[in-house]
């Protein structure tokens, strides 16, 4: 038996140790080969994974034309919580097993959302990169700021989506001292246990936060959730996050509102094409920080990933998956 990871290197580039990996055998016994791609161009996928009963996928697509070309293919184990890469229509009809690898990052997402947070509120790098000029070396008094320095404490925290991320995400507002407010499917009941009051509607969500956060997954009703429409909802102080998926923004109607100040500012860990277009109408807007999509990506996240896409493929080869989509 054979697995092939098509694109190892962007949940591990050298920093886990993948021996574990090495070491899988079957239900008799006998050793899975294992062979692991950095990276894989689409026109190679079939070709790499041609010999495969298992395939382990981070961002490579596997689409039915290309799982149409891979016969001995039993297992797809896609390396991250969103298995949109994989046709699994395509798949089940084959009766190929994919599994995903669920609330392995919550923390690290969560701990980016407040990362992103902070540095719009305090501008961290901002000011450290002044000091490190010698602005503060000549300054006329004890200290300088170039930006509004804002206090949490006090405001609203909005949240779209009360999965575990927005949980996690939640907590760390409420420690901050923010009033919690989300849109969730959860009861008023549920969502009152854990501090957090369940908005009446998406306009009153928007409406009333100083913060918005992103945490529900991407389906057609939230695509471009962030639009001129509910653009207009949020206040001209408000500040935008989104560590979630990117169409869940209109960058062009962010941008826009960005540009002429209809919203203080953006955090964005993700965008709508990765990497980025040319001609992103958010890249070098000075109000909207942009991370890499590297919120999911701590060295302990993604070694709960790698451990939990074991266990995942053992449970498969015992003829019990887990974690099956």
């Amino acid at each position: 038996m054979k697995l092939v990871i098509l694109d190892g290197f962007a949940a591990n580039p050298g920093d886990i140790d993948s021996e574990a990996l090495r070491q899988l055998r079957t239900a008799d016994g006998q050793p899975v080969e294992v062979e692991i791609f950095d990276r894989t161009p689409p026109e190679l996928t079939a070709q790499r994974a041609a010999d495969a009963q298992l395939v382990l996928t981070n961002k490579t697509v596997l689409d039915a034309a290309t799982i149409g070309q891979l016969p001995q293919l039993q297992y797809i184990g896609v390396l991250a919580t969103g298995y949109n890469v994989v046709d699994t229509a395509a798949a089940r009809a084959r009766g190929i097993v994919v599994t995903n690898i669920p609330a392995y990052s919550t923390e690290s997402v969560a701990q980016m959302v407040f990362a992103h947070l902070l540095n719009i509120t305090q501008h961290v790098g901002a000011h450290s990169d002044a000091v490190h000029a010698g602005r503060w070396q000549t300054a006329d008094d004890f200290c300088f700021w170039d930006y509004p320095l804002t206090e949490l404490s006090g405001q609203t925290f909005g949240i779209v989506g009360l999965g575990h991320t927005g949980q996690a995400t939640a907590r760390l507002a409420r420690a901050f001292g923010m009033r919690v407010l989300a849109m969730t499917s959860k009861s008023a009941q549920a969502t009152a246990a854990m501090g957090i009051e369940k908005a009446a509607s998406m306009e009153a969500l928007f409406r009333a936060s100083d913060v918005l956060s992103l945490h529900c997954p991407l389906t057609a009703e939230t695509h471009h959730l962030i639009r001129r429409e509910t653009l207009q909802w949020l206040r001209p102080t408000a500040i935008l996050i989104n560590t979630g998926r990117g169409p869940l923004v209109c960058e062009e109607d962010l941008a826009d509102a960005l540009r002429h100040g209809r919203l203080y500012a953006a955090g964005l860990d993700v965008l709508t094409q990765e990497p980025p277009r040319l001609g992103s109408p958010l890249i070098g807007l000075k109000n909207c920080y942009i991370t890499p999509h590297i919120a999911w990506a701590t060295q302990q996240a993604r070694a709960r990933l790698w451990q939990i896409a074991l266990q995942n493929i053992q449970a498969f080869l015992a003829g019990k998956p887990v974690n099956t989509v």
